[in-house]
């Protein structure tokens, strides 16, 4: 009989038996597996919300869209952001998004668009499986918990659905991590680490929220001068070398869009309250409308469970929790108190806070139950059992409930997302037979545009303007339509200039909060433009006097 200590492989078998035959757990059931397993269910809910329905693919189902892709149209077409139009994001999303513009060219903008969401939703399944592969070496139940929780998130579904910055803000920040983290401290490669720096810088050029989990990280190399220096400089070049050439084209440009239209001061702003955001970022189905004393809770029970299990961990295995476990609760910390202070809030922001607080629970709860090892063979440390038996049962029993509970949420985000519905629907198609190929058309939503295939006009004149709302603001230092922007003389010299070269106007019914209405600019609509249609949903078309309809 052989001395030699028997090894657990990568399937968790030892000495190179099969799993299965030693009566540990199926032979396919490793955290790998997993990983594929609930990232196919996280594709199938993203996917149910775009195609279950009828007008949400090419449907007009959000305002933002519209600028981020209507951007990459304006790219493609030799129209610099910053410089020609304002856009209120970091270019990143116009460059992700330039593939399927250049497709336009051939498919039409509408098809350009439903392209540019098939990629969003691809983009957010992926990032389930980093999720799951960032914690692998955790064992089962890690995976299941983070993949789990990324995959039945409320809002990462809902900012799936379409073109939005939030899927691939978490793709680039989960792969920036998986290549930095080897297991649960920060890799000696000074490859993976200079390419993790460049997935997290160029991430935030996709959103400027990527600061939060550049400067955790940056934080945890900073025992290692070196190893941050090599971090720190992938972050730099991977920021600034998409940047800096818009910022060179258009620096003042830049400024105002970014700055002054995004995240500088607006007056009067209205505040989102505490429990919507607070809603929103525990994640929980909406099928579950729970009460407000249950959602308070609900969110101090996820808050608790982490630090009574990693205060557990410590306490069993007599270390502190490792870097990998800090990197996920510093940030989920941040991230929250960053969502939590400024008054501006949406459903789609808490994506960027699923993966951190999935990770928070998963390495939290697996450091609990499995100690300082891996938990692949399911046998728990705590609580105390009997013998290895009683702890596979254990282990796999609580890795049983987990992948029920989160089937079970599953089934309740696919009942949420049957009753959505979009907010206006697919464009009427009377919008297309009324105005030509190439016409000027001036909106307050360029999604509607877009969808008609009515966004790029042959008119050299016409204005470049992708996003309405964000050109106000950037025009009037902060103000919106209902915050005295029309008093603001740049403001009402751009929208009269606008209104002026358009051919034809294409307005819904939130027009009134995007567009700066002064009364000399209604008396300009009244005067040279005629009403020749509206639909049911109060979608109105009118044409410039005197020109003939398509």
């Amino acid at each position: 009989m052989s001395e030699t200590l028997a090894r657990t492989s990568a399937d968790g078998s030892q000495g190179g038996a099969p799993a299965a035959q030693r009566g540990r757990r199926p032979a396919w059931l490793t955290p790998v597996n997993v990983v594929i397993i609930v990232t196919a269910a996280a594709f199938a809910l993203r996917l149910h919300r775009q195609y279950a329905r009828a007008g949400f693919l090419f449907g007009v189902t959000e305002y933002d869209d519209g600028p981020y892709f209507g951007s990459a149209v304006r790219l493609v077409h030799g129209s610099m952001p910053y410089r020609q139009f304002v856009l209120v994001q970091p270019p990143g999303i116009t460059l992700l998004m330039s593939p399927a513009a250049l497709l336009s060219y051939w498919t039409g903008t509408a098809w350009g668009l439903a392209i540019g969401r098939i990629l969003t939703l691809l983009a957010g399944t992926a990032g389930v499986a980093l999720a799951g592969l960032l914690v692998r070496h955790r064992g089962l139940l890690a995976v299941l918990v983070a993949c789990g929780i990324t995959a039945v998130y409320a809002d990462a579904v809902g900012a799936a659905h379409t073109v939005l910055v939030e899927p691939w803000l978490v793709l680039f920040c989960l792969a920036g991590a998986l290549a930095v983290f080897d297991r649960d401290k920060i890799t000696t490669s000074t490859k993976r680490l200079a390419w993790g720096g460049v997935l997290f810088g160029f991430a935030g050029v996709v959103e400027a929220w990527a600061i939060v989990p550049v400067i955790v990280l940056a934080a945890l190399c900073l025992p290692h001068l070196k190893r941050a220096a090599i971090y720190a400089g992938g972050v730099a070049a991977g920021f600034l070398v998409p940047v800096l050439p818009f910022v060179i084209a258009a620096p003042r440009g830049f400024y105002h869009s970014l700055i002054t239209a995004q995240i500088g001061y607006r007056a009067h702003a209205v505040r989102v309250t505490f429990l919507s955001r607070l809603r929103d970022l525990t994640g929980f189905p909406y099928a579950m409308d729970w009460p407000k004393t249950t959602l308070l809770l609900a969110a101090l029970a996820l808050v608790v469970c982490v630090i009574v299990a990693q205060a557990g961990a410590m306490a069993i295995t007599h270390r502190p929790p490792p870097t990998l476990d800090w990197f996920a609760m510093a940030s989920t910390a941040l991230i929250v108190a960053m969502f939590l202070w400024p008054p501006q809030f949406h459903y789609h922001f808490a994506q960027f806070l699923a993966p951190f607080l999935a990770l928070s629970l998963a390495l939290s709860v697996s450091r609990l139950l499995y100690g300082a090892e891996p938990g692949e063979d399911l046998a728990v440390s705590w609580p105390r059992t009997s013998g290895p038996r009683a702890a596979r049962r254990l282990g796999m029993g609580i890795v049983s409930v987990t992948a029920v509970a989160l089937a079970a949420a599953a089934v309740l985000q696919f009942r949420s997302d049957a009753v959505y519905t979009p907010v206006m629907g697919p464009v009427p198609a009377a919008v297309g037979r009324l105005i030509p190929p190439g016409a000027c058309v001036l909106t307050d939503q360029v999604s509607v545009t877009l969808l008609a295939n009515r966004f790029e006009s042959s008119d050299p004149r016409c204005p470049q303007m992708v996003d309405s709302l964000g050109t106000t603001l950037a025009l009037s230092h902060g103000l919106k339509p209902g915050t005295g922007a029309a008093t603001v003389p740049a403001v009402t010299a751009w929208w009269k200039q606008a209104f002026s070269n358009a051919q034809y106007a294409l307005f819904t019914r939130s027009n009134a909060t995007r567009i700066a209405w002064s009364p000399a600019l209604k008396a300009y609509l009244a005067s040279h433009f005629t009403q020749i249609y509206q639909s049911p949903n109060r979608l109105t078309l009118y044409v410039r006097k005197g020109l003939r309809t398509g």
